[in-house]
């Protein structure tokens, strides 16, 4: 009775989802149904995740989210087994926040997995080999205290680049 109706239910999925296709062979019907559960999976995996990795994203955030929309869209377009591809973004949402929550512990294992910020500027003087470091040209550098209302150096107390690559200012 019960591999009756896991077959039945498995035949409803693959006449929808076409999980017996090739991707060649997947219709309009298929893809709509396969973009419409992704996009509902993806929204619940984003939601348990952590808050942030769309807002303040560092580069750990980043790779995350391209890896997600990577095999996403592999599992869509019939490029890969869809629940497979699926089970792998729940895997890779989990070792996400296990890394996050290993970092949130421990402040080396944070610097090395997410980096640190840098002084850019101190007492209105720039730190021209941070900048360097941080492949930041002084126009840059310009431009970001500019989109924070800041039009001269002196007026800035501390300036850092943050994890996220964003530029937060404290003025003087």
């Amino acid at each position: 009775m019960v591999q009756a109706t896991y077959q039945t239910f498995y035949d409803i999925l693959d006449s929808v989802l076409g999980l017996s296709l090739k991707a060649e062979q997947l219709g309009f019907g298929h893809m709509a149904a396969r973009a419409a559960l992704t996009y509902v999976f993806l929204i619940a995996l984003v939601r348990a995740g952590k808050k942030r990795a769309l807002g303040g994203a560092t580069a750990f955030d980043v790779i995350l989210i391209i890896i997600l929309g990577s095999i996403a869209a592999r599992a869509l377009t019939g490029g890969a087994p869809y629940f497979p591809s699926m089970l792998a973004l729940i895997v890779l949402v989990f070792t996400h926040w296990l890394f996050s929550y290993v970092a949130w512990a421990s402040p080396a294992l944070s610097d090395f997995i997410k980096g640190h910020s840098t002084v850019v500027i101190l007492d209105g003087k720039v730190n021209r080999e941070a900048l360097r470091a941080a492949h930041v040209s002084m126009d840059d550098l310009e431009e970001d205290l500019r989109s924070k209302g800041v039009d001269d150096l002196k007026a800035v107390k501390e300036a850092r680049l943050e994890r996220s690559g964003k530029l937060s200012v404290l003025r003087g």
